[in-house]
């Protein structure tokens, strides 16, 4: 899949599934390659993840055929044409609340390369050359613009966000929306799962793709498949790692007659 494909996948009804990569190992694209997913969420936001490293994490996966989302540190238009220029196949800018945040981030990701005063105009909506309309509407195809939506501020004015042109798909951030809401990490709370069907709901009606960054149990995962998203991010590397390493030692603990794990030890790490 490249990123025009998984483009189109969002705006159809198209579920696809992908899961957050943390670690910048040589090792890590082969191995994820065979895990059945389309693409990779690489997160800086919570990550110290360099330039560098990062730039050569997104040409690989690309080369394989997972086209890298990248989450920027902050919804900023100049950092979001950074990691573009380093191969990213789209961007995800936190904790957006308004059309105006978007609208920046629409001219970093969709209308490259043009700046300044000739970027404004093309903002408000003023014509530009023909060639330069057909050369823009082409890369535009091959760049993904998708926004985290994660609080209730951003639900409120999630009408007018979803009208503002250029947008691929939103994204629930689960903690931050739970916190928003005043009921943290209670992700079966009926105020937050309210609050993540009306996203996907409304997002879907806009024709635009409907997501969700989760790490809990498949049932749980699946219900927000239920619930309308079509996009979904499973975990992390680094939880995963950290779940099936703590469950296989348990068991040779087990088996040998060794105590196991100390609970204290066993929370699994969120990213």
């Amino acid at each position: 899949m490249n990123a025009s494909e998984l483009a189109a996948a969002l705006l159809q009804n198209t579920p696809v599934f992908g899961t957050l990569i943390v670690s910048p190992s040589p090792r890590w694209p082969e191995a994820v390659r065979s895990c059945g997913i389309d693409f990779v969420f690489i997160d800086t936001e919570h990550i110290a993840l360099d330039r560098a490293p990062l730039s050569w994490m997104c040409q690989t996966y690309a080369a394989l055929g997972l086209p890298p989302l990248v989450r920027i540190p902050s919804p900023d238009p100049y950092t979001a044409t950074m990691v573009l220029d380093g191969g990213a196949a789209g961007v995800i800018a936190p904790y957006v609340e308004t059309v105006e945040q978007v609208r920046a981030l629409r001219g970093a990701v969709k209308l490259r390369p043009i700046k300044g005063r000739k970027l404004e105009e093309a903002l408000k909506g003023q014509p530009q050359e023909a060639e330069l309309e057909h050369y823009m509407r082409k890369g535009a195809e091959q760049r993904l613009l998708i926004v985290n939506i994660e609080s209730v501020p951003a639900i409120d004015a999630l009408d007018a966000i979803l009208a503002e042109p250029g947008l691929d798909a939103v994204l629930i951030g689960p903690h931050d929306l739970t916190c928003s809401l005043g009921v943290p990490e209670q992700y079966d709370h009926p105020d937050f799962l309210a609050a993540c069907e009306t996203i996907f709901r409304k997002a879907r009606a806009a024709g635009i793709g409907a997501g969700i960054h989760f790490w809990g149990s498949p049932e749980q995962q699946a219900r927000f498949l239920a619930l309308g998203a079509n996009l979904l991010i499973h975990s992390a590397d680094i939880s995963l790692f950290q779940k099936h390493l703590r469950l296989e030692l348990e068991r040779v603990k087990a088996l040998a007659g060794i105590q196991g794990l100390n609970p204290a030890s066993s929370k699994t790490v969120v990213v």
